[in-house]
């Protein structure tokens, strides 16, 4: 192959991306791993770090204490160049995280809101929730590349929200447009359970599988497929959205929880459904019935998406997944009397702090698509 000019400027690109991907995967690593990694010489691997070292990509890790003799120089990507903002708008609380580039998770913060509160106080617990996050990081809105927010209801593509039932004065609203406004960085907004669900496949109990149901279960209930191993949005951005049917009878069900006789008087609603839960692990019958009309109107929906995308597993996730010991057997005999085939159902780990892990995971991506990929343009000097 003759080399020259533009094919040696991309040949120098992919091997700055292959050495930044053995990097990211292996953490710190010597000269002679790297290139064994990469399948280049060792000289030619100098010249690749060399640059990424310039650019600000990639800096050398300092000899571990106590080493004897002179260590083989080892280097790391700095994915502390920049930094991340994921971002959960739920109708009772906004929970921030603040992340470097690789997603490990720096700081968390998260601000109550009333779920019939203006639009305007919504977003100021939007900004004082991530503000929060940079101010334990001492960092600032310099400091983000990427802000990506989950939320309730249908959300296009351009991040605009069309209709919401959980927070009414969402519907119509340009969030993506609003966001930008308050923070100097990209702005991604995606629908809150197909984050949640992308949280799972990156580093939850689904990073096996590749056909999954996601119930997002909690305050409401919502739901997100993934399919061969990707989180499906839809045609219209509105896949999942089982609680619109009203046959599905998602959109109340929480109320058997909240509404049992086995909530102490005064219970604040927020807390309603927590009591009902752990009145049925004691052995409650009032509170097992409670629960067993919620099971049976969350089957229907699952059943349905069961018997559709005949998935690998599905997966309790939200904020009821902490009592997943008392809603998974029962969940489990009404689906195998409904479902030609049981998948695996598995309760996820990630509890209610999904959405915001789904957050990060999702700016994570955009990133890894811009600059990591064979189809970005050449690398910039990181911030």
């Amino acid at each position: 192959m003759d080399l020259r000019g533009g094919d040696l400027s991309r040949l120098r690109q992919l091997n700055s991306l292959t050495a930044i991907r053995a990097l990211r995967e292996a953490g710190p690593l010597t000269l002679s791993a790297l290139a064994e990694r990469a399948g280049l010489s060792r000289s030619s691997m100098k010249e690749v770090v060399d640059e990424l070292t310039s650019l600000g990509w990639v800096e050398e890790v300092p000899p571990s204490a106590g080493t004897m003799g002179r260590p083989a120089r080892r280097y790391r990507f700095r994915a502390d160049s920049g930094h991340l903002v994921g971002v959960d708008i739920g109708g009772h609380n906004v929970r921030a995280a603040l992340s470097d580039l690789d997603g490990h998770v720096l700081a968390e913060t998260r601000q109550p809101v009333e779920p019939d509160a203006p639009l305007e106080e919504r977003l100021a617990a939007i900004e004082r929730a991530v503000s929060g996050c940079l101010a334990l990081s001492r960092k600032t809105t310099d400091d983000l590349w990427t802000l990506a927010a989950g939320s309730t209801g249908v959300i296009g593509p351009d991040g605009r929200i069309s209709f919401s039932v959980a927070v009414h004065a969402w519907t119509g609203l340009d969030l993506a447009g609003r966001l930008r406004e308050m923070f100097p960085c990209e702005v991604l907004v995606e629908n809150d359970s197909r984050l949640a669900a992308l949280a799972e496949v990156r580093r939850g109990v689904a990073r096996d599988a590749r056909d999954v149901v996601f119930l997002h279960v909690g305050r409401r209930t919502g739901a997100a497929l993934v399919i061969s191993g990707k989180v499906h949005r839809g045609f219209g951005a509105a896949a999942g959205e089982m609680a619109m049917l009203p046959e599905a009878r998602w959109f109340d069900a929480p109320e058997h929880l909240n509404t049992s006789a086995a909530v102490p008087p005064g219970t604040s609603p927020e807390d309603a459904a927590g009591h009902t839960l752990a009145a049925a692990r004691s052995g409650d019958p009032v509170a097992l019935e409670a629960v067993g009309r919620y099971l049976d109107d969350l089957a229907v929906g699952t059943a349905a998406m069961v018997l559709l995308l005949d998935p690998q597993l599905v997966v309790l996730g939200g904020g009821f997944s902490r009592s997943a010991d008392v809603l998974l057997p029962p969940l489990r005999d009404r689906l195998e009397r409904r479902c030609i085939r049981l998948p695996e159902i598995r309760a996820s780990t990630l509890g209610d702090e999904c959405v915001v892990v789904g957050a990060i995971d999702y700016a994570v991506e955009h990133v890894e698509r811009r600059f990591f990929t064979p189809e970005a343009g050449p690398l910039p000097l990181s911030r």
